[in-house]
């Protein structure tokens, strides 16, 4: 492993936050805002344009400008051309900007490029969203793969749960590395609902909304045909209305419009806004994803969750009683949608159990432990002097 290296002195620490997609922007943009607000740091945003248009749309409402757009996104892309673009892009703009750190989220093949070209320059890394595991190294894919890459290169590892703690500490981690945050998703998921800017994407009144997202790599295909012919039997009934944002790929679209297309009780549009998605899940009664994110916002705002896959790395959603984990055989996931919006007492518990997922101060927990580790000796300020929290 090669040493890392120390920080040049300047006047603030620089950090550079790597992410291509809308959900790396959406919890990213907690750390820069509280970077932003702080006199120790000089944050910037290298961007890769992973999810080019769904991005684009993202920083612009966050007010998240970037520093550097490497815009890797080729039509129908495969990964390792992606990867490839990804190191060479990022190895490029780490030695060009010569960050104090690295800052990387989650699990996409951004975060994982980011990190490695951040290790090969002997950049220290920043996770966010440390420690998720399923347990199958390909499901999800290749987002499992991912996040276990990431994890022997950094030096922050910012854990949202004990659960992602405890992982960590599995794999060998030293506990001095590892700080239990909560989850910078609720950050910004109560950020944008003070606003009140977003609109809902419900029109009907009176009918028990659900809002449906679907994009997941693994239930492209025949599984998320398959699901589609669920989601065609729950609106089915008289009592529903179903919104499901459409996501860009041309294979989720293809499984989903041939079933879904004409259905009077099934609106389908285009990805929304974040902030009108926040304000949609904020309307919904019911919400059936296969979402990562998803996961963890619903239970903020006491909304139940069917998580349409067979494993997820957010079990503590399920052990807290806010999310049930339905997989994907279509006629399991109508049964578990109609129980729910049928029995009343089932879905109370649901509605009410506790959020596992933080407090909504994720990032300042981030950007403090940061200030302490590397403030001294970047800037020369002293502890006393940080003004992070």
């Amino acid at each position: 492993m090669p040493s890392i290296h120390l920080p040049r002195r300047r006047n603030r620490i620089r950090a550079a936050l790597v992410l291509g997609t809308r959900p790396e922007a959406i919890k990213l943009a907690p750390v820069l805002r509280a970077m932003s607000d702080s006199p120790l740091f000089e944050p910037m945003v290298v961007s890769t344009g992973q999810h080019r248009e769904m991005l684009d749309q993202m920083l612009s409402r966050l007010h998240m400008d970037s520093s550097r757009d490497l815009a890797v996104m080729r039509d129908r892309q495969q990964l390792s051309g992606l990867t490839a673009r990804l190191i060479s892009g990022l190895g490029e703009a780490v030695r060009a900007d010569e960050p104090d750190v690295v800052i990387v989220q989650g699990d996409t093949t951004t975060a994982m490029t980011g990190a490695l070209a951040a290790f090969y320059e002997g950049v220290p890394v920043a996770h966010v969203e440390a420690g998720l595991r399923t347990g199958v190294i390909g499901n999800p894919f290749p987002e499992e793969l991912n996040r276990r890459l990431v994890a022997p290169m950094v030096r922050w590892h910012f854990a949202p749960t004990e659960g992602s703690a405890a992982n960590l500490l599995a794999e060998g981690v030293d506990p001095g590395q590892i700080d239990v945050t909560g989850n910078t998703v609720i950050d910004n998921l109560l950020w944008v609902l003070e606003r009140g800017e977003g609109r809902s994407a419900f029109t009907a009144s009176g009918l028990r909304r659900v809002l449906v997202t679907l994009h997941r790599r693994e239930n492209q295909g025949e599984t998320m045909h398959g699901i589609a012919t669920a989601l065609a039997d729950l609106a089915g009934r008289p009592d529903v209305e179903i919104v499901l944002p459409l996501h860009k790929s041309p294979a989720v679209r293809d499984a989903l419009l041939p079933v879904l297309g004409d259905h009077p009780r099934i609106r389908l549009v285009e990805p929304l806004d974040y902030f009108d998605f926040a304000a949609t899940l904020a309307a919904c009664d019911l919400v059936l994803t296969d979402s990562g994110g998803v996961q963890e916002e619903a239970p903020t705002l006491g909304k139940p969750v069917l998580v349409l896959r067979t494993t997820t790395e957010r079990p503590e959603a399920v052990q807290a009683g806010v999310a049930l984990l339905v997989g994907t055989e279509p006629g399991e996931v109508a049964a578990a949608a109609h129980r729910l919006l049928d029995d009343r007492a089932a879905y109370g518990r649901m509605a009410a159990a506790v959020n596992p997922f933080g407090d909504g101060r994720a990032a300042e927990r981030i950007v403090h432990r940061l200030a302490l580790d590397l403030a001294g000796r970047t800037t020369g300020h002293g502890e006393g002097d940080l003004a992070v929290a």
